[in-house]
């Protein structure tokens, strides 16, 4: 590892392939660090939903950064991507003002209210399971088993580095350590999502990080038509923050947590999206903890497949996999963190990831290479530990 780069990146999720994307487009040289043989973490794992709109705030500016980011690469890379918009279905009326309050909010151009006869035109869910619902039309989708594999090879491809089945032990100014021996470079991104305790136990005890787990399928249905969009439900309007800062919300997550508890304990986002060759991507359930146990409990799917069956009229689903993600879970939905001079530690801290990652990746690294040190960092972030 004799050679000397501009950047290292330690860790080739998505958020990490993010910074070595934006250092290669500035013609920075870069290593990438792994201690997997290909990309296989939480950025394969997902629903390939890149949801720009639902997202508030400084995610909201990291997502629309990333979406031309996305619409940049796809054509580049070669991998599927299409300009879905997002669907949400509305089955009861608080869900309805959650959706109108939300387009009060962003405006028409963003948020199209759909009456049932366009919903359903849109999406096959089962006659007289939607009151109304909106198109969220600025969302995209891709299909996650390839796009960020894509984006790896790609990058391998314009001579960016990577070191493969190569743990990283310690990280300094200037210097990687690895199983393998030393990558030298001016800066250092450490991008191990959920994993910043096992470098940086300090920085991941001081922001709260704990892994969260979910559960998640792919299905085979027989739909009526296929999905023209990722699906989102009454669940997810009191997940992603958008829509739950709209005044009905509270009143809607109390009514869910009522009338289906079960759901509630596994805080549940009920959600769909329809790869390539037609198969559903169902979830998704979410527990937290320092550890998550690999024990995924049967309960868990036969709810997601009820609630599957209940939506879209279909009595018979073939499960053809099952799988468990994680990803870093803490209150804050970001982490920026400086420990060493031209250092930083880098995560999207909630399940937004693919989403938001790329835009993210490409903020930090003009801060890194701008001459502007601690522009995007959080007060006292540059002496955190």
């Amino acid at each position: 590892m004799g050679r000397h780069y501009d950047l290292a990146v330690v860790g080739a999720g998505i958020v990490g392939l993010g910074h070595a994307v934006a250092a290669l487009r500035r013609g920075l040289t870069v290593a990438v660090v792994d201690r997997a043989s290909s990309v296989n973490g939480a950025s394969v794992r997902n629903f390939g939903h890149l949801c720009i709109t639902g997202q508030e705030g400084e995610a909201r500016a990291y997502a629309e950064l990333a979406r031309e980011l996305w619409l940049t690469l796809a054509p580049e890379a070669g991998f599927w991507l299409r300009e879905s918009g997002t669907v949400v279905v509305a089955r009861a009326d608080d869900e309805l003002a959650v959706l109108e309050e939300f387009r009060e909010r962003r405006g028409g151009h963003g948020v199209r209210i759909l009456t049932p006869a366009e919903a359903r035109e849109r999406v096959p869910v089962a006659d007289g399971v939607a009151l109304g619902g909106a198109f969220l039309p600025s969302d995209l989708q891709v299909d996650p088993r390839e796009a960020a594999v894509a984006i790896m090879r790609w990058l391998d491809a314009h001579g960016v580095d990577f070191f493969w089945q190569t743990a990283v032990v310690g990280v300094e100014t200037g210097t990687v350590h690895t199983t393998r021996g030393r990558v030298a470079a001016d800066t250092v991104v450490v991008a191990v999502n959920h994993d910043v305790d096992q470098l940086f136990p300090g920085i991941a005890e001081a922001h709260g990080i704990q892994r969260c787990g979910l559960d998640m399928m792919l299905v085979e249905a027989a739909l009526d038509q296929p999905l023209s969009a990722p699906l989102l439900t009454g669940w997810s309007l009191v997940r992603y923050a958008g829509f739950a800062h709209t005044p009905s919300a509270a009143a809607l997550r109390e009514r869910l947590a009522a009338e289906q508890p079960a759901l509630a304990a596994m805080d549940v986002n009920q959600m769909y999206t329809q790869r390539p060759d037609g198969t559903l991507v169902v979830g998704d359930t979410h527990y937290r903890g320092a550890d998550v146990t690999p024990f995924q409990p049967e309960e868990a799917f036969a709810l997601l497949l009820e609630q599957t069956r209940e939506l879209f009229g279909v009595s018979e689903l073939r499960v053809r996999e099952r799988w468990q993600g994680v990803y870093a879970s803490a209150p804050e939905e970001f982490l920026v963190a400086a420990p060493a001079p031209d250092v930083r530690v880098v995560s999207v801290t909630t399940g937004i990831g693919m989403t938001t990652g790329l835009g993210l990746a490409d903020r930090v690294v003009d801060e890194l290479f701008s001459g502007a040190p601690g522009s995007l960092l959080p007060a006292g972030a540059a002496r955190a530990r």
